[in-house]
């Protein structure tokens, strides 16, 4: 029995020891680390894993030690590593789903949002010449409906006339994704990415690990989360790294234009119809001192839009563009600010002709959302987010978006919120060790709509039939979430 006990005692410390040690210090965490906020996914040098830079969750250097790493693989500069992250959160009107609130859009209901695992080599841009790299992640939980490209791990647009229709489901509330699978190219401070990577516009991320909150700003949700192509930086000095690229569209991986068949491009004279090649680029400025950034990224290219329910009615396409301006400031250090505008537009988005003075069928959304940190030792930081999202004419958003995705549930959501949608949360990060980051927070929502909007984006009646909205303005959230990092 001694025997027995020794040994169960040297079993539960290895087990405290694997998800509590701690290295001798915590590392105190800045949100604007060299590689930059908004640069935590624009710098291709570092994506991402220690792209997190965020108060209070234990990221780069100081980061734990990982645990799937192979030493042979390490040998040759490769490296292994995930986490997993598990979360609830709930609204204050009883709806199953908490709006237009995505990733943790589940009310009630405990999501393991995502169990993460990717592997990487890293190309050098130290001015040593030719270098090479690369990187395959896979996201499995309840996030991974949102990261899908057409052609991969999403059906092709021809099936259902709508992105992200998820092709490698368990359920509808599970799957898997594969948001990245890449190669790198360096020479000296000139990097080529080629394949399917995450996007570089905006703030907030789709890795868990690079958030501060666990929910996200609408405009998150209304850029392109992957894309595939080839995207170049060059990198002259410590202050400015410009970017320039080809993609194929918004998550997509290899859906061609419609040009014929279901959902066959009706406006075929448009200019470059047939093609899905778009244009990403731009640049990062950064103080000397490293306390200030701003990142200018747009991207630029035809996209399809529905023409009514039915593929016999065809779909329209058209220039839709995407401007996003990110501007990060370490004031002390302790406090950090960040605030992100963003603005695009779709032509020939089959809307009605009259929609406020636009010309007929084009569609505009544009956001302005703020974040403010403060530190209060290495353990604490607490947050607040501010955002303004306007769908000018309705075009965005579908609710409940998991409904949207499912390949079998096609029609119970609604759409056509025209107006102004607001988003206020607070929140803390608590690190107990570099492993674990606990992510408790408050939220509210309401929408303000244009005259004549009768659908309600919050409360009862979402996703419970054809075209059913809510019947609320507004929404409390409270969630919470877990990160542990292996």
């Amino acid at each position: 029995m001694t025997a027995y006990r020794r040994r169960l005692a040297a079993v539960v410390t290895l087990l405290t020891g694997l998800l509590l040690a701690e290295p001798a210090e915590l590392v105190a965490q800045d949100p604007v680390q060299s590689s930059g906020s908004p640069g935590r996914m624009l710098d291709l040098e570092s994506v991402p894993e220690s792209v997190g830079s965020v108060p209070g969750v234990a990221n780069g250097p100081g980061g734990p030690d990982r645990l799937l790493d192979i030493p042979a693989f390490e040998r040759r500069g490769f490296s292994t590593f995930g986490w997993i992250e598990a979360g609830i959160g709930a609204n204050n009107s009883g709806s199953p789903f908490n709006g237009p609130v995505v990733m943790a859009d589940r009310s009630w209901q405990g999501q393991v949002n995502q169990l993460y695992l990717a592997t990487e080599r890293k190309a050098e841009t130290d001015g040593s010449g030719w270098d090479w790299g690369g990187r395959v992640d896979l996201l499995m939980g309840t996030d991974y409906v949102f990261t899908t490209a057409r052609g991969l791990d999403a059906r092709l647009y021809p099936e259902y006339a709508i992105e992200n229709v998820a092709s490698w489901a368990f359920s509808k509330d599970y799957g898997l994704a594969m948001p990245q699978l890449y190669g790198d190219v360096a020479y000296n401070d000139i990097t080529l990415r080629l394949g399917h990577c995450y996007c570089i516009t905006g703030y907030e991320t789709v890795p868990a690990i690079s958030n501060f909150f666990y929910t996200h700003v609408y405009s998150m949700m209304y850029q392109p989360f992957t894309l595939t192509g080839a995207i170049g930086s060059w990198k002259p000095d410590d202050t400015l790294t410009v970017y320039a690229g080809i993609h194929d569209g918004w998550n997509n991986f290899s859906d061609p234009m419609p040009m014929q068949g279901p959902w066959a491009i009706v406006n075929q004279s448009y200019p470059g119809a047939a093609s899905t090649a778009a244009f990403i680029g731009g640049a990062i400025f950064k103080s000397e001192d490293g306390e200030q950034s701003l990142a200018v990224i747009g991207t630029s290219g035809n996209e399809l839009s529905p023409l009514g329910s039915q593929p016999t009615d065809g779909s329209l396409v058209g220039n839709r563009t995407l401007v996003s301006t990110v501007y990060t400031n370490t004031l002390t250090d302790r406090l950090t600010y960040v605030i992100q505008g963003d603005t695009a537009w779709q032509f020939n988005s089959a809307l009605p002709a009259g929609n406020l003075g636009q010309q007929p069928g084009l569609a505009q959304w544009y956001s302005f959302a703020q974040w403010v940190f403060w530190k209060f030792n290495d353990r604490w930081t607490g947050g607040v987010r501010l955002e303004y999202f306007r769908d000018n004419n309705g075009y965005l958003f579908y609710l409940p978006f998991r409904n949207v995705a499912e390949a079998n549930n096609p029609g119970y959501y609604a759409s056509g919120f025209a107006g102004n949608f607001w988003d206020l949360t607070v929140g803390l990060n608590y690190r107990p060790t570099r492993r674990w980051v606990l992510r408790p927070e408050l939220r509210y929502d309401w929408f303000s709509p244009n005259t004549g909007v009768t659908a309600r984006p919050y409360g009862r009646g979402l996703g419970q039939g054809i075209g059913t909205s809510g019947d609320r303005l507004g929404q409390f959230y409270a969630g919470c979430d877990a990160v542990f990092r292996f």
